[in-house]
C-alpha cells in the first residue's frame, strides 16, 4: 500500500499525545450551566485574543457561522458575501433553512471594497427588495486560495457598511492563518467586526470546536441561538482543553504549513500540466487547474487517480483541485505527494 498523504483539509489532522493528555486531565463542569472552567478559561483566552469582550464555544464552525446569522439577522434579510464564500457554498444551504436569509455576492475573488458594499446594500423599508443588514467577510479566504483579505479594502468596506447600518461578521475560521500570513495580531484582523468566528479543528489541529467572539450583548443574543441549534453541550472541557493547548503550541507552526503550501505548489509548477497562482498562495491552501488538453485528466479523474496512489485531495470544479497542508505533512510528504500528481497530471503512473 502506498504511504497515504492526505491534503483534503486541515480538518483531517489528529490531536497528538501531548493534546490527549491535556484533554484528558480537563476540569469539567456543565457548560450549559455556565459551570466548565476549562471551556470559560478557552473563551476568555480567545475573547482576548481577538480583542472582544466576550466568547462563545461551538462544536463546528458551521453551526458558529449559522448562529452568528441568527443573532445578527432576522428572516428576510439580505446578507452580503465575497464571492464563493463558504456560508454559500458549503453550509448546504443552511442560510436559508435556519435564518431564512438571502446572500448577495459582492466583489472578486473573494476580496471586496467600499464602492461594492454601497452598490449592493439595500435600505430599510424598500417597498420591493430586501432590506441589507449584514456584511460578512471571510479570512482567510478559502476558494481564492486561502488569501489573506488585504487589510485596507477590508477596512474601507467595513467603515461603508457602519455607514449604511450594516452588521459585520467575520468567518475567521483561519483568523489564526491571516494573522501568522501577515504579521498582524489577530485582535487588528479581528477590529471593525461586530461578531467574529474562529475555527480551532483546521489548522490549529483540535478534534473539534469553534468560538465566537464579540460584544457581551451579541454573545448573550449568541446563547440563545447556540441552543436552539442544538449546541449546548455538557462537560465540553474535554474538547476546550484541546483548544487551549492549541493556542499555546500549535499558532505559530502554522508558519511550516504555509512554507509546505508554498512548497508543494512549486513542485507542481515543474511540469506543465498544472497551472497554479502562486500569488494565492500566501498560507495553507493550494488551489490548482488542470490543463485542458489532451492527455491531462479532468479533476474528478485526477482525484480518484491520486487516491490510489495515496495522494488524497478534493476537487473543486471540473479542472479545480484543492490541496490543504497541516501539522499532519511534512515538507518530505508535500515532495511526495506533488510527484504524484505531477505524474497523474501528466498520464504517466507514478513511481513507487
Amino acid at each position: 500500500m502506498p504511504e497515504r498523504i492526505d491534503l483534503r483539509s486541515d480538518t483531517v489532522t489528529l490531536p497528538g499525545v501531548a493534546m490527549r493528555r491535556a484533554m484528558a486531565d480537563a476540569e469539567v463542569g456543565d457548560d450549559q450551566y455556565g459551570e466548565d472552567p476549562s471551556v470559560n478559561r478557552l473563551q476568555d483566552q480567545v475573547a482576548e485574543l481577538l480583542g472582544m469582550e466576550a466568547a462563545l464555544f461551538l462544536p463546528t464552525g458551521t453551526m458558529a457561522n449559522q448562529v452568528a446569522l441568527r443573532t445578527l439577522t432576522r428572516p428576510g434579510d439580505e446578507v452580503l458575501v465575497p464571492t464563493a464564500s463558504h456560508l454559500v457554498l458549503h453550509e448546504t444551504g443552511a442560510g436559508a433553512a435556519n435564518a431564512g436569509v438571502q446572500f448577495t455576492e459582492i466583489g472578486h475573488g473573494g476580496v471586496y471594497d467600499a464602492p461594492d458594499v454601497l452598490a449592493a446594500a439595500t435600505a430599510p423599508g424598500h417597498v420591493v427588495q430586501p432590506p441589507t443588514t449584514l456584511l460578512v467577510a471571510e479570512n482567510t479566504h478559502n476558494r481564492a486560495g486561502g488569501i489573506v483579505v488585504p487589510a485596507d479594502r477590508l477596512g474601507r468596506a467595513l467603515a461603508a457598511a457602519r455607514d449604511r447600518g450594516l452588521a459585520t461578521y467575520l468567518d475567521g475560521a483561519r483568523i489564526l492563518n491571516a494573522a501568522i500570513a501577515s504579521g498582524s495580531s489577530a485582535a487588528a484582523l479581528a477590529g471593525g467586526f461586530d461578531l467574529v468566528g474562529m475555527s480551532l479543528s483546521k489548522g490549529l489541529g483540535c478534534p473539534a470546536g469553534s468560538l465566537l467572539a464579540g460584544s457581551r450583548t451579541i454573545i448573550d443574543r449568541a446563547h440563545r441561538y447556540r441552543r436552539m441549534a442544538g449546541g449546548a453541550m455538557r462537560q465540553a472541557g474535554i474538547l476546550a482543553a484541546a483548544g487551549s493547548y492549541a493556542l499555546a503550541h500549535h499558532v505559530d507552526r502554522l508558519a511550516d504549513d504555509h512554507a509546505n503550501a508554498r512548497l508543494l505548489a512549486d513542485e507542481l509548477l515543474r511540469g506543465d500540466d498544472i497551472q497554479i497562482d502562486l500569488a494565492s498562495v500566501q498560507t495553507n491552501i493550494v488551489v490548482l487547474e488542470l490543463v485542458e488538453r489532451r492527455g491531462v485528466p479532468d479533476a474528478a479523474t485526477f482525484v480518484a487517480t491520486c487516491r490510489e496512489h495515496g495522494v488524497l485531495l478534493n476537487a473543486f470544479g471540473p479542472r479545480t483541485v484543492r490541496a490543504v497542508t497541516h501539522l499532519d505533512v511534512d515538507a518530505g510528504a508535500c515532495r511526495r505527494a506533488a510527484r504524484v500528481m505531477r505524474a497523474v497530471a501528466d498520464g504517466r503512473r507514478p513511481a513507487s
